[in-house]
């Protein structure tokens, strides 16, 4: 999965020069002839997968600029570039006073295409995190902000929604990492205490003689160290949303004050000499199983049928895979702009594999799982090497000496030869014996591993292309060095280090 690039001119030469130059970067194109076919690619079912617009100024009918500001109030976060014959400031200057991103003067080089294309990329993933630590901060983060297309997960969004429009208690109920905060956030988003506080408080993270502290508060005095007065979270939610995690952590004295003060809308702060009024929405959540824990006299029946109004249950990632290429692309982007990384996407081999795996850790995992892949890579798609743990758990090894074969054959048909090899008489994967070979029409034999069953060095198999390519081109050096793809000079340099000067110094 990776961003798809619409290119819009009416010139079909420039979309097909602008698309082999964007695919050979590892992006997706589309490609519209006009404004009216783009916005109908916008509007369509394709529209939501478009991440940037590549848009000519100049076009019959309506024109680049006018399109721009046609497509900024309903798109404004959509990166677009402008491509442009007439590199002068006045158009310039219209073309990002429209809502341009960046401009191009055509020709442009493939090098500024991608840099453009990537700086914009950059900058929208930024924004995004920006505005999504905002709405995080200021609790205005909602249920359109969860990526929640798997069937279970509209289920919980819509459970969510209803449990919102009122002040029963909700009880979240899920393994860790599945994201049981956020669908706190987005409850309280989509209430009437949305521009209220948001007090979240883990019950198995707080030391057990401060719990009653934390919660309810104290008086200046009230105990060793209490030198000030502290207001707890009840009243740091006041009219607004309490969030108590892993509330089946909490130690069953604590429960009894909890109780009270859910039926009764009042606490008693430590040391207080009356208890204080507050008007609180109680969301809770959990990774334990209450029922049980009640059964067992290990959290209280009463407070848990207050706290199970409304449960809502949010499944595991292994029950909503559908969610996580949209998940991985997300993190991707995230984790891509913040450590200035060029990762823009992942191989369909790679996803594929994390679509597979279980993940036992949840969403959490996930994140984390990609955010060290994108610090490792050097691409710009993660590959399954970039997994190196998944990877392993899963056997993918066996996949990919599949996939080095494969790979070999697709090489061979593409200059029309066969490849010799062998598979392993054993089960399990061992190097292919004897070494896989292309065999050219010269008897040359192109070897991609060694008699050990290793990949041969890169330098080797370059060594013996280019003697090959010398033969068929009957040493015609210009030619030879236009089909390899390199400079004269390049291949002259590297055939003195093959021990050719005789052909290089004959060549010029």
């Amino acid at each position: 999965m990776t961003h798809t690039i619409l290119i819009v001119d009416d010139d079909p030469t420039q979309r097909r020069l602008m698309q082999a130059v964007i695919e050979r970067n590892g992006f997706a194109t589309l490609q519209a002839a006009s404004a009216d076919e783009m916005f109908r690619m916008l509007e369509g079912a394709q529209g939501p997968d478009v991440g940037l617009v590549m848009l000519d100024l100049v076009m019959p009918g309506e024109d680049g600029i006018s399109a721009l500001k046609r497509l900024r109030p309903g798109r404004p976060e959509l990166p677009v570039i402008v491509l442009t014959a007439q590199g002068g400031i006045e158009t310039v200057v219209s073309a990002m006073r429209a809502g341009a991103d960046d401009f191009l003067v055509k020709p442009a080089s493939p090098e500024r295409i991608i840099v453009s294309i990537r700086n914009c990329l950059k900058v929208k993933a930024l924004s995004g995190e920006v505005q999504r630590l905002k709405k995080r901060s200021g609790g205005h983060l909602g249920f359109s902000d969860l990526i929640a297309k798997s069937a279970a997960m509209r289920t919980v969004v819509r459970l969510g929604e209803r449990g919102a429009q009122s002040n029963i208690p909700i009880l979240i109920e899920g393994e860790s990492g599945v994201g049981k905060e956020v669908l706190a956030r987005a409850i309280q988003q989509a209430s009437d205490r949305a521009n209220k506080p948001f007090v979240a408080v883990n019950c198995g993270a707080i030391p057990e003689n401060l719990i009653e502290s934390i919660l309810f508060g104290h008086e200046k005095g009230a105990f060793t160290g209490a030198g000030e007065k502290h207001i707890g979270k009840f009243q740091e939610a006041d009219g607004g949303t309490l969030f108590l995690d892993e509330i089946g952590e909490l130690r069953l004295d604590m429960q009894v004050k909890l109780l009270r003060a859910i039926q009764e809308g009042e606490i008693d702060p430590v040391g207080a000499k009356r208890p204080v009024k507050v008007n609180i929405r109680l969301i809770s959540a959990t990774n334990r199983n209450l029922t049980q824990l009640a059964q067992d006299g290990r959290f209280r029946e009463d407070l848990y049928y207050r706290l199970n109004v409304f449960p809502v249950q949010v499944p595991p990632l292994r029950e909503r895979m559908d969610d996580v290429p949209e998940l991985i692309q997300f993190f991707i982007e995230r984790f891509a702009a913040e450590e200035n990384k060029k990762v823009i996407g992942i191989e369909p081999a790679a996803q594929q594999m994390l679509q597979g795996y279980a993940w036992p850790g949840n969403i959490r995992q996930l994140e984390n799982t990609v955010f060290r892949a994108v610090v490792l890579s050097d691409g710009a798609q993660l590959s399954i090497a970039d997994f190196p743990q998944i990877a392993s758990l899963m056997g993918v090894e066996i996949k990919q000496a599949a996939r080095t074969v494969e790979t070999a054959h697709a090489v061979a048909a593409a200059v029309g030869h066969d490849i010799a090899y062998s598979a392993p008489a054993s089960g399990g994967f061992e190097p292919p014996a004897p070494p896989g070979s292309v065999r050219l029409p010269n008897g040359v034999e192109i070897k991609a591993m060694d008699g050990a069953g290793h990949l041969r060095r890169l330098e080797e198999i370059e060594n013996d292309l280019i003697r090959f390519a010398i033969d068929l081109y009957d040493g015609h050096m210009t030619e030879v060095a236009r089909r390899l793809g390199i400079g004269r000079s390049t291949l002259y340099r590297k055939l003195r280090e093959m021990g050719l000067a005789d052909k290089a110094d004959a060549a010029e």
